[in-house]
């Protein structure tokens, strides 16, 4: 197989969800600081390819773009072998793909689970799974995106709540099975962005005056975590960092 770069060259990471919001910017900045990166994305084919030729403007040949259905038996297999194909190792997993939409009770239905939990925490597992063995031979870390949510609920929500508290149990359950050689940590966002669907303005208002900073963080909050739990913390495995400005506080 030929490769983009030998063993020992830079890092690679696999960011799904990297197209828009939140997974961009992490996407950004693990560029930044040195990763290749296989970008996987579903929908925002546009988005997606934006963002990889903005950053192989910045440095040639070191992005692969994916499109892929997390929902899809075979996705996991795909996007890593993609790395592997692309640059010959697999360094870092971030688990940033998400669905959220509420689900009252009453009205859940089994596709709303399926969809929900698809993203949410069927996928993670998978794409570890896939990724295990890669990762305990590079010495990589995983990155999940979990939510404040997952331990205290968000009313209205709770296939979602549910699944970000199987992706929270799968984070604890991964740091214990992939150790020593793989770490495995979580970031638990607050009012980052808005959803696509924002909340009243009343209600904006409410949660920021309840979050201790009173505004809202921004998406290079997130990725500067994420940066930390792959690279920085050599001795952290396990923990969930919440990047909420201090909105757990009060809820």
């Amino acid at each position: 197989m030929t490769t983009a770069h030998p063993p020992g060259g830079r890092p690679v990471a696999l960011v799904t969800g990297a197209a828009r919001r939140i997974g961009a910017a992490i996407a950004r900045t693990l560029h930044a600081a040195g990763y290749d990166l296989v970008l996987h994305h579903h929908t925002s084919q546009a988005d997606a390819l934006a963002l990889r030729d903005e950053l192989l403007a910045a440095r040639g040949d070191s992005v692969v773009l994916v499109r892929a259905d997390l929902a899809d038996d075979a996705a996991s297999a795909v996007l890593v072998q993609a790395a592997l194909d692309g640059f010959g190792r697999l360094d870092a997993l971030v688990n940033n793909a998400s669905r959220f939409r509420p689900t009252p009770l009453g009205t859940i239905t089994p596709s709303d689970w399926d969809e929900l939990f698809a993203s949410n925490a069927r996928a993670p597992l998978f794409l570890a799974q896939a990724a295990a063995p890669h990762l305990r031979a590079s010495g990589g870390a995983i990155v999940n995106l979990v939510d404040i949510y997952a331990e205290r609920p968000l009313p209205d929500h709770p296939v979602y709540v549910m699944a970000k508290a199987a992706l929270l149990a799968l984070t604890r359950a991964l740091a214990r099975d992939l150790g020593p050689q793989v770490r495995v940590n979580a970031v638990a966002p607050g009012a980052i962005l808005w959803p696509e669907q924002p909340p009243p303005p009343d209600r904006r208002a409410q949660l920021l005056r309840a979050t201790a900073l009173q505004r809202l963080g921004e998406p290079a909050d997130v990725a500067g975590a994420v940066l930390y739990l792959l690279r920085d913390a050599r001795y952290v495995t396990g923990e969930v960092l919440r990047v909420d400005g201090g909105r757990w506080l009060a809820i």
